[in-house]
């Protein structure tokens, strides 16, 4: 098993629908938190992230961040969307990391389809 997982429900990601994953802590020591950051590849555009864990995330930010005392269980759900609509297919990275004392200590990553 893993120390962090990322998992999406689906790989196929079409513009404006919405991304529904989440995230399964099992590092064994402590941590503050989790950083998810995502790429799409070739091109200058954004995820923009919806929620996490049922809360509503007001401002736009292009990491998320969740503090360990936000994941019961050491689990985080989150939902976001991408809002362009893409001339090509594009791959788009998603990479999870543990933050102990502002340090990556290990990561995970995942790669969807982003396409019209």
């Amino acid at each position: 098993m893993k120390d962090v997982e990322i998992k999406l429900e689906n790989l196929k990601i079409l513009p404006h629908s919405e991304i529904k994953g989440n995230v399964i802590v099992n590092y064994p020591g402590l941590y503050d938190g989790v950083v998810i950051n995502t790429q799409i590849i070739g091109t200058n555009e954004l995820v923009v992230w919806r929620s996490y864990n049922g809360k509503k995330i007001e401002q736009n930010v292009s990491r998320l961040f969740i503090s360990k005392d936000l994941m019961p269980e050491n689990k985080a759900e989150f939902t976001a969307s991408i809002e362009f609509e893409p001339k090509e297919e594009h791959d788009v990275k998603f990479r999870v990391s543990i933050i102990e004392q502002h340090k990556e200590v290990e990561n995970d990553q995942l790669f969807a389809t982003l396409s019209s």
